[in-house]
């Protein structure tokens, strides 16, 4: 089987050898319900981040910093997710092929993770098959009718709105997708640490979570749902932009992290997910497990509307004096 046609499940997926310590106990589901099964896509079009990078396309430095070897067949990002089920009783399929998303055979996933990049409909970037022009409406259709969605950094950076992208769109012009998600990537600086403001600590994976620093690739974001319920605020207060070229974090605080009801169907994202050690945190799996944990309808959150009391300035993409 050609490898860019496989979808690897967790029955083959490598082990990290990370401590069962390393891992949270976030996932909730009733002993009689059905096993839960996720669709984790990670194609890019334009630029590839190293965490979903298979490792035959990584180079031997990152491979060792990553814990993989040139013979394992699963990036970073999807060891950890699949490794996760493997502790918690849930199955994921990890796939790069855009195929998955024609055929109908979306019904049998209970929710869909997402670091991907791009026009995913296009050829180019990792070389692996598009998404066929009807998958991304059978995609949005899914999730409309009840399927669960959990996004993380460039999930942001995909399908993007027509029109400036320093500006906001009206809402009939923001994509479809983009207007699923809940917000839109705008460009990011330099990678520095910062400050995330801990707005829900109810929501699941975020109980007893405080505000926390940590060094990212943080993404500048506008096009905001007006429906967010925000979990995580970005404080960009003392954050470094380019002394030349758009000053990107010199605005008021804005969202990170956040959940939202997209009809029937439960979506969460969030900008973190750019570094590996990002990915290996405690704090970012606790996040990733609750959120899994509610896409998929296992345990039930309040994610009533609350962007106009936690960033109340956040459709502003500059500082006004």
């Amino acid at each position: 089987m050609n490898r860019r046609d496989m979808l690897v499940r967790s029955g083959a997926a490598l082990t990290l050898g990370l401590g069962d310590s390393l891992f949270p106990r976030g996932w909730t589901t009733a002993a009689d319900s059905p096993k839960r099964r996720l669709l984790m896509y990670t194609r890019s079009v334009g630029y590839e981040h190293d965490v979903v990078k298979r490792p035959n396309r990584l180079n031997e430095k990152l491979r060792n910093d990553f814990g993989l070897s040139k013979d394992d067949q699963l990036s970073l990002a999807e060891s950890i997710v699949i490794d996760l089920g493997k502790k918690h009783g849930f199955e994921v399929t990890a796939t790069k092929d855009g195929r998955v998303f024609a055929g109908g055979d979306l019904d049998k996933y209970d929710a869909f993770v997402f670091e991907t990049q791009g026009d995913l409909s296009k050829e180019g970037g990792d070389k692996e098959p598009p998404m066929p022009p009807e998958g991304k409406q059978a995609l949005l259709k899914a999730i409309e009718n009840g399927k669960g969605f959990v996004g993380f950094h460039c999930a942001s950076d995909t399908f993007h709105s027509p029109g400036r992208s320093d500006q906001n769109q009206p809402p009939d012009k923001i994509d479809p997708y983009i207007a699923m998600v809940g917000g839109e990537f705008i460009v990011h600086g330099q990678q520095q640490k910062a400050w995330m403001r801990v707005v829900d600590k109810s929501f699941p994976g975020a109980k007893n979570l405080n505000d926390f620093e940590v060094e990212e690739e943080w993404y500048a974001l506008k096009n905001f749902a007006p429906d967010l319920h925000v979990i995580l605020v970005q404080d960009t207060r003392g954050m470094v932009s380019p002394q030349k070229g758009y000053q990107m974090y010199q605005r008021p605080n804005f969202p990170a992290t956040w959940a939202r009801m997209h009809h029937k169907g439960r979506v969460f994202y969030s900008s973190m997910g750019h570094r590996h050690d990002v990915w290996k945190n405690s704090i970012f799996q606790d996040l990733l497990l609750g959120a899994l944990s509610w896409a998929t309808g296992n345990v039930d959150a309040d994610v009533t509307p609350n962007l106009e009391k936690t960033a109340p300035h956040a459709d502003q993409l500059v500082n006004k004096k």
